[in-house]
């Protein structure tokens, strides 16, 4: 009964562009093309770069040049452009070309020989590796043209390479994954409530989403109609997968709560696969015919790929979905979050998250326990949801917030650690952590910026991939890491206050 819509990134293609020009002669293009395939097989092949890279014939004229971009930008199995210049290639060919190109581009700054054959140097060798200065003219004609790119510095052959290329590749997965992304709103936002607000029209023009609302009895009538051997394949399913409490077990005395829990995840199963979305919302205060909040079936949801955020949250969803496509295949999850509460002793200080029922089994290895317990709040019937810990390890907790001319994106790198004592009486997932550069720069920060109280945890990528991503997107990204320090953070965002009103033009 579960399916994923995690993507196989495989299944998407890098291209990999190479500039010359005729001047050389056809002997040296012939070189420039093997050693330019030769460099895109080695990036092929390294284990850090997930999607495809497709070598392209080497393009020596503006016409052939903005031909490989138009086609580029047709192909729907391509998310990205890798483009190198292996000889001297006039910029002002590239100028139509990277007009036309909407697709991100990685511009690598390489060249085909790692160390240089000192006493065999001569003119046909030094006209043949000309990348040291053919890509400065390229990385001119960039900046002269304001296009957003990544540059990587380093021989194909460099870990540091690969890595660099490989996150790159998968924010543009990410990126694509935005621009396919339909979400499915059951009610509004939380009332009264000012952060989970934004503009969806602001949205789909700069991230590509499409997010509109259905009325959760929509979903209410989808969840009626599960079938019961449905709901019984999911049982069988829960049992093998999770330690399920006697009560909710066959036979128990809340088993049927349980049934109705696995109608849920039936129901939105159903409506979101029929719809095509990858991402939704839910609202305690609108839940209609509902009998329980969902919290199981939106726990698993997220674990197989779908964006979800509580109270409305439309933004929080695609972050969550977006997180989750930048980093399949890797170890580690994405998920809703929320920073609930503090651990203030001096020295000690840790934030414990949660949020009431939805967080995703993706962030942990272990086995968690499936339970059924009152929720102060929706007045409905007690909701069973998955408990547990979430695993230790680096992290990235990212918000997305509409700063009405703009939007920003605010992480923070933190260190996921286990908690100092059992919580017995805390029956949600939930995740400890420590932030950096601390507990008391990282919350001024936060709250300087006016991050979200709803974010994504990641556990599977870092905060390279979000940079990358805020860069594809032309959206702001303030970090605080290992190096925030808060009087200039607070100088960030006032220089960026200028910066995108300056950007966005009059």
């Amino acid at each position: 009964m579960s399916t994923s819509i995690i993507p196989d990134l495989s299944g998407y293609e890098v291209w990999f562009l190479t500039g010359s020009q005729g001047l050389y002669g056809e002997d040296t293009l012939r070189q420039v093309a093997d050693q330019s395939r030769e460099i895109a097989r080695v990036l092929g092949e390294a284990s850090d770069i997930p999607v495809t890279l497709t070598w392209k014939p080497v393009l020596k004229d503006s016409a052939s040049i903005r031909r490989a971009m138009l086609d580029a930008n047709a192909d729907d199995k391509v998310i990205g452009v890798v483009a190198w210049m292996h000889t001297f290639s006039p910029a002002k060919m590239w100028i139509a070309g990277l007009d036309a190109l909407d697709k991100p581009l990685l511009h690598l700054h390489t060249q085909a020989n790692v160390a240089l054959p000192w006493s065999e140097i001569d003119m046909d060798f030094m006209n043949l590796n000309q990348a040291a200065h053919g890509d400065r003219e390229f990385g001119y004609i960039q900046t002269r043209l304001g296009v957003a790119r990544k540059t990587v510095v380093g021989h194909a052959t460099d870990p540091r390479v690969t890595a660099a290329i490989g996150t790159w590749s998968r924010a543009a997965a990410g990126w694509r994954a935005a621009h396919e992304l339909k979400l499915a709103r059951f009610g509004d936002n939380m009332r009264y409530v000012a952060v989970t607000e934004g503009d969806k029209t602001e949205a789909e023009l700069r991230l590509g989403v499409q997010v509109n609302t259905w009325g959760v009895n929509d979903l209410a009538d989808a969840v009626q109609a599960a079938s019961a051997a449905d709901i019984d394949a999911l049982i069988s399913e829960y049992l093998d997968l999770y330690d399920v409490v006697p009560a909710l077990r066959p036979g128990g005395d809340r088993h049927e709560s349980l049934r109705y829990g696995a109608a849920i995840e039936v129901g939105l199963r159903s409506f979101l696969t029929g719809g095509d979305f990858s991402a939704f919302t839910t609202t305690f205060e609108d839940l209609g015919a509902l009998r329980q909040l969902p919290g199981l079936a939106v726990q698993r949801l997220m674990a197989d790929g779908y964006g979800f955020g509580a109270e409305g949250d439309w933004k929080t969803a695609v972050l969550v979905r977006i997180a989750t496509v930048m980093g399949a295949g890797l170890p580690g999850g994405a998920s809703l979050m929320e920073d609930y509460t503090y651990h203030m002793v001096p020295g000690e200080e840790k934030i414990l998250g949660a949020h009431m029922l939805e967080v995703s089994p993706g962030l942990t290895t272990s086995r968690p326990s499936l339970e059924i317990h009152a929720l102060g709040i929706g007045g409905r019937e007690d909701p069973v949801r998955l408990v547990f810990n979430a695993d230790s390890g680096p992290a990235v907790v990212v918000a997305l917030s509409d700063m009405r001319d703009r939007f920003r994106l605010t992480a923070n790198v933190v260190d996921v650690i286990q908690p100092d004592e059992a919580l017995p009486k805390l029956p949600v997932a939930r995740a400890v952590w420590k932030p950096e550069p601390d507990f008391h720069t990282s919350a001024a920060a936060w709250l300087t910026a006016g991050a979200a109280h709803h974010t994504v945890m990641t556990t599977a990528v870092g905060i390279e991939a979000f940079q990358d991503f805020a860069d594809m997107a032309g959206i702001e990204l303030l970090t605080i890491d290992a190096t925030t320090d808060l009087r200039s953070f607070t100088r960030e965002i006032r220089l960026n206050a200028a910066y995108y009103k300056l950007a966005q033009g009059l």
